[in-house]
């Protein structure tokens, strides 16, 4: 089995690997006529170059992280990790829960490196980055904060609940379900204010015509706020958190400075049609089912008297089953099967986003101003204005640019 979990890995890594190659080949060598006015040939150049740059960096981060998970895992790292946390601690969820934070910490340490170059380095050299290195620092800190606070907790809950429960995989599901309901509730108020500011939108024309908008479309708004995008990023953005009748609109600072009003309105009219045309639940809901189906097979590599879990702690040399263990071993087993599902799931992305384009086109009736949104966000952000179609089918969810302006008649 150790073989079969190495191939999988090594052909995901080579069809990424394709997929960039091609993708950097089909860029086009004259702006597109549609982005006339927007993208000349020094901007286009500029976006073949951070295209380029991006894709050696991913491709050379990708090597050295399967490079390190293969040299940990074939010197026996798993054994020696298991063990020695069960020296410390005869409590499997103590030792568990161990375990599972060395890992962590780990791969962020690994992350770390790359993570700063491609802020401070590739962002920075584009012009994007617009955070400074206490900003980076600060921001690490409370994201570990918010794992020792949240996570810890929840690991433990997993941790009992297969150590303690019949059917476990059931109640674990339900448990992970519930908090992840919650967090999603919680998070616009208590979470992301943690990480920047939201300031109520001043009263003017701008929030008017929100408000306007979001009661001709039949969306009840409980406020409109602007965030400081642009303490990280001259990159532009907007989103709704909420449930209910609490839905709220976050708009970045870069956003208003960059968009008129009809652009504005027109891209949050696409986000109300998600709202609208149900995307939000059905996405929820096949997420829930997902995750069913993960604990489900969790149970199976956890299960102490099971084949399949026998076999999976054989391919990286343990002797003891466990559930910290049986987790780790299933994810790095999962990750060429989620890529085959992410695919599926992009792809019903891509058509929500056709869907929720025509809701912003008939519901604002300026189908032009979306399109010109599109346009200025593609050309801000330097993106690939026709990627290769590997490339779309395996990441994007989202269509690309070209596609939508066809489909809103640009």
């Amino acid at each position: 089995m150790s073989l079969i979990i190495l191939i999988s890995l090594f052909l995901l890594w080579k069809l990424e690997f394709i997929a960039t190659l091609l993708n950097l080949k089909t860029f086009p060598s004259s702006p597109p006529r549609e982005l006339d006015g927007l993208m000349d040939q020094e901007k286009l150049d500029k976006a073949r170059s951070y295209l380029s740059v991006n894709a050696r960096f991913g491709i050379i981060q990708s090597i050295f992280s399967l490079l390190a998970l293969v040299g940990f895992w074939f010197a026996g790292g798993f054994p020696f990790l298991d063990n020695f946390v069960r020296s410390h601690s005869e409590n499997e969820i103590v030792s568990g829960m161990l375990f599972l934070a060395i890992i962590f910490i780990a791969q962020n340490l690994i992350s770390l490196p790359f993570d700063w170059h491609e802020t401070f380095g590739i962002e920075e050299k584009f012009g994007f980055n617009k955070s400074t290195p206490k900003t980076f620092i600060i921001d690490r800190i409370k994201g570990l904060f918010l794992v020792a606070l949240i996570g810890l907790p929840i690991v433990a809950g997993i941790l009992w609940i297969f150590q303690e429960v019949p059917n476990a995989w059931i109640w674990a599901w339900a448990f992970v379900t519930a908090i992840q309901l919650l967090l999603t509730y919680l998070a616009p108020s208590f979470i992301l204010p943690l990480f920047n500011k939201f300031t109520p939108m001043p009263e003017g024309e701008l929030r008017t015509k929100i408000e306007e908008l979001g009661i001709s479309c039949g969306f009840p708004l409980e406020g409109v706020f602007v965030i400081d995008g642009s303490k990280r990023s001259t990159k532009a953005n907007a989103y709704f958190t909420g449930f209910g009748k609490h839905k709220k609109i976050a708009l970045f600072d870069t956003l208003i400075d960059k968009s008129t009003t009809p652009e504005i309105l027109a891209i949050l009219a696409h986000e109300i049609g998600h709202f609208k045309l149900g995307h939000i639940k059905q996405r929820i809901f096949v997420g829930i089912l997902q995750m069913a189906l993960i604990f489900f097979l969790i149970g199976l590599a956890t299960d102490q008297n099971g084949s399949f879990a026998r076999l999976l702690h054989d391919a990286f040399f343990v002797d003891q089953i466990s559930t910290h263990t049986g987790l780790v071993f299933f994810m790095i087993l999962l990750e060429p099967v989620s890529k085959f599902l992410s695919v599926l799931a992009n792809a019903w992305s891509r058509k929500h986003e056709f869907e929720a384009d025509a809701y912003a086109s008939k519901s604002t009736g300026t189908p032009e101003a979306l399109a010109t949104a599109l346009k200025k966000l593609s050309s801000d952000h330097l993106s690939h204005p026709a990627p290769h179609k590997l490339r779309v089918i395996l990441d994007y969810s989202h269509p690309p640019l070209l596609q939508r302006l066809q489909a809103l008649g640009s």
